[in-house]
This record gives structure tokens, C-alpha cells and sequence, in this order.
């Protein structure tokens, strides 16, 4: 849980660069509409920054999220806390809840490998790792 925690820090951060520096809208989002985010910054330099905007709140909460689970998993799920497993939890599945649905009704197009295929393996370790320490947590019959 920890790795994937430290993984969704990772995301964030490749998240936030491609923000400030990229030449995509973001991670595996090369057009909107068939425009880059060059030639929409020619017609619209406010909705490019908007989006900038936007794409950098949701970094600092990626990694915000990231840290949560990271430490919650390093700190207290360790330590047999479950009242911790069940925060990491929660926060990863709210998360992940909210933002993945929206990629499957079709109104952009992205690349699902560099766009959602990060994401997906950071989170099956983290299911990994939840249901291991879940296992550890949870007294074995006799």
C-alpha cells in the first residue's frame, strides 16, 4: 500500500510537469478537438491557462492523496491499525470513484495506455497490498 502510495505521488508529479512544461493538455491528451495546446492558446490563451489551472489543483490532489496513503500505509497499517487501512481505503476509492468514470463517456480522446494504464497499475498494488494487510489484520480461525 505504501508503494502504491509513493506510485500515486509519482503520477502526480508527472501530472504537474506536464502542466507547467508539457506541450499535451496531459498525460496522454495530445488534442481537444483536434487543436493542441498551441493552437488553442493561439484562439484562447484563457481556457489553455484555465485548464493549466485546473490540471495543477488536481496534481497538488493526486499527490496530496498519494502522501495520505502512503503514510496511513507506513505508519499505521504497519502497525496492525485498521481504523488506518480503512482511511487509506477510503481515500484512494473516493478518489478513484470520481475521477476514472468520466474516461469512459467519450468526450475527449486520450491514449489509454499513457493516460489511465499508470494509474491502474498503481492501484491494483495498492489493492494488493490493502487485501495482504487486511489478511494480517483479521484474527485466523482455529
Amino acid at each position: 500500500m505504501a508503494l502504491a502510495g509513493v506510485a500515486f505521488v509519482g503520477y502526480g508529479l508527472v501530472f504537474l510537469v506536464l502542466a507547467l512544461i508539457g506541450s499535451g493538455f496531459e498525460l496522454g491528451v495530445h488534442m481537444l478537438d483536434g487543436l493542441t495546446r498551441a493552437e488553442l492558446a493561439g484562439t484562447n490563451p484563457e481556457a489553455v491557462y484555465y485548464i493549466t489551472h485546473l490540471h495543477v489543483a488536481l496534481a497538488g490532489f493526486i499527490i496530496a492523496t498519494g502522501v495520505a496513503v502512503a503514510a496511513l500505509a507506513w505508519y499505521g497499517v504497519r502497525t496492525g491499525q485498521l481504523w488506518a487501512l480503512v482511511t487509506a481505503v477510503t481515500a484512494a476509492v473516493v478518489a478513484l470513484a470520481l475521477a476514472l468514470p468520466m474516461h469512459y463517456l467519450g468526450g475527449f480522446a486520450h491514449n489509454w495506455v499513457t493516460h489511465l494504464a499508470p494509474i491502474y497499475l498503481a492501484t491494483l498494488v495498492f489493492v494488493v497490498g490493502a487485501v495482504l494487510a487486511f489478511r494480517a489484520m483479521t484474527p485466523k480461525a482455529a
